[in-house]
C-alpha cells in the first residue's frame, strides 16, 4: 500500500488555489472561451438568486475571468456547451459532463431520490404534452385557478415542471428575466452527446477526479457533499484508486486528503500573491466551510440567513483573498439607482499585518469590482479595525 506523505498548510493552500484558478492569470482566446474553460475547470457554477451585488454565478465567473460579461452564460447555454441542473445545489454544468447527471435523474424518476413535492402524475403528463406540442414554455404559461399562496412553487404546473426537469425529461434552454424556460431534453441536447447511463464505478471515478482536478485536495465527505447515498461508493473507489497508485495521499495538519499525481506539478508554479480577489459567498472555493477552516484557517459563515441582531460581519459578507490567504471579509450592497457601491463593513483577520500593502491591492480591485456591479462611486461605512478606514482612504486618494 502506498504511503501517506505530508504537506504544509502553505503548500496545501497553493495547490487548492491553483486548481481553482485563483487568482486569475492572463488568458488567450475569447472571453467566452475563457468563461467556458472556467466552468469546465470548476465542474459547476452555483446559481443563486440573491442580488444585493451581482448574482453568485456571474460573480464566480468574473473572479476567474476578468473579461466576463453577464450575457456569456446565456450564450454558453444557447451554444449547448453548458446546461442547468443540480450539483450540490442548482448550478450551471459543462455539457461534456451531461451523462453523469443521469444518475440523479434516473433516481428521481424511479422514486429512489425523493423530490421536494409529491408526484402528481396527471399534471406531469399534462405539462409534458403541452410542451411537446407547443414548444418551450414558462411556468407563467400555465394557468392556475386554485387558491393563491406565498409559496413560489405552489402552482401545480410549476411543481410538475420542476419534477420533469429533475428527472431529465425537460431542460432549460434559456431564461427570461431570470425565469426558467422549459423544453424537451431531446430538443435541447446537442447532437452526438453521450446519453449512456454511467456504471457505479464510472460515476464514483467521475466524482473523485472532477473534484480533485478543481480542488487540488479532497476527502470522501467533500467529494460526496450533499449527494445522497454516494459516500460509501466514493470511499471504496478512493481506496482502490490509492492502492493502484492512481491517487496520492497527504496529511495536512490533522486531516488526510487525496490528490491526483499530476497536480503536484502545481506546487512548482508561482502563485500571483499580489493580486487581490473579492469572492462570492457561493464561490466554489468557499462552499464547504469546514474545509476552509481546516486548510485556510478561515472561519466563514454567510449571515443573510442569520437574524440581523446576531450578525457579526453583515448581511452579505464577501471573503477576500490576498497573499495566498483569506485575509478579510467585506459586506457590500450595490445601489443600482444611485450607482453607489456601499461597503457596509470591512473586517480584517487578526493575523493580517501588512495592512498598507493589503489596502493598495484592495483599492485596485475595488475599482474593477465597482464597475462589475454597475456603480460609479463607493461609500465606505465602517471598518474593523477602525483605523483601517484612514489607510484605505489615503491610498484611494479620496474621502470614501
Amino acid at each position: 500500500m502506498p504511503k501517506t506523505e505530508s504537506l504544509s498548510h502553505k503548500e496545501a493552500q497553493k495547490l487548492v488555489l491553483h486548481s481553482q484558478g485563483l487568482p486569475a492569470v492572463k488568458q488567450n482566446g475569447t472571453a467566452l472561451a475563457a468563461s467556458l474553460s472556467a466552468i469546465e475547470r470548476l465542474g459547476y457554477i452555483q446559481i443563486d438568486t440573491i442580488s444585493v451585488i451581482q448574482r453568485a454565478h456571474h460573480h464566480t465567473l468574473w473572479t476567474r475571468n476578468p473579461r466576463y460579461q453577464s450575457d456569456q452564460l446565456d450564450q454558453l447555454v444557447a451554444n449547448k456547451q453548458v446546461f442547468e441542473y443540480w450539483s450540490h445545489a442548482a448550478a450551471y454544468l459543462p455539457m461534456r459532463d451531461y451523462r453523469f447527471s443521469l444518475i440523479r435523474k434516473h433516481a428521481t424518476a424511479s422514486g429512489k431520490q425523493q423530490h421536494w413535492y409529491e408526484r402528481d402524475e396527471k399534471m406531469i403528463q399534462s405539462v409534458l404534452k403541452r410542451i411537446s406540442e407547443e414548444g418551450p414554455l414558462m411556468a407563467k404559461d400555465f394557468e392556475h385557478t386554485g387558491k393563491k399562496s406565498v409559496d413560489w412553487a405552489s402552482k401545480p404546473a410549476k411543481r410538475a415542471l420542476e419534477y420533469l426537469f429533475m428527472q431529465g425529461d425537460l431542460m432549460i434552454p434559456s431564461r427570461q428575466n431570470f425565469h426558467k424556460v422549459y423544453d424537451l431534453a431531446e430538443r435541447v441536447l446537442p447532437k452526438g452527446i453521450d446519453t449512456s447511463m454511467p456504471t457505479e464505478e464510472e460515476y464514483a471515478r467521475f466524482l473523485i477526479t472532477r473534484y480533485l482536478q478543481s480542488n487540488g485536495l479532497g476527502q470522501a465527505s467533500e467529494m460526496a457533499y450533499l449527494l445522497k447515498n454516494t459516500k460509501p461508493l466514493v470511499n471504496a473507489t478512493l481506496k482502490d484508486m490509492f492502492a493502484n497508485k492512481e491517487l496520492l495521499s497527504f496529511r495536512v495538519g490533522d486531516n488526510n486528503y487525496f490528490a491526483l499525481p499530476d497536480s503536484m506539478e502545481l506546487l512548482n508554479k508561482p502563485l500571483s500573491k499580489s493580486k487581490l480577489k473579492i469572492l462570492s459567498p457561493f464561490d466554489n472555493l468557499l462552499i464547504q466551510r469546514k474545509r476552509m477552516q481546516a486548510i485556510f484557517n478561515y472561519d466563514y459563515q454567510i449571515e443573510c440567513y442569520v437574524p440581523e441582531a446576531k450578525r457579526q460581519y453583515g448581511y452579505f459578507s464577501l471573503p477576500i483573498l490576498w497573499d495566498g490567504k483569506l485575509v478579510a471579509r467585506m459586506d457590500c450592497k450595490a445601489d443600482r439607482k444611485t450607482s453607489v457601491l456601499h461597503i457596509r463593513h470591512i473586517v480584517l483577520e487578526e493575523d493580517l499585518k501588512k495592512t498598507e500593502a493589503f489596502a493598495q491591492a484592495l483599492s485596485k480591485e475595488l475599482e474593477a469590482f465597482m464597475q462589475f456591479n454597475s456603480c460609479t462611486h463607493i461609500e465606505l461605512h465602517r471598518t474593523t479595525p477602525s483605523g483601517f478606514r484612514e489607510v484605505l482612504e489615503k491610498i484611494m486618494g479620496m474621502n470614501i
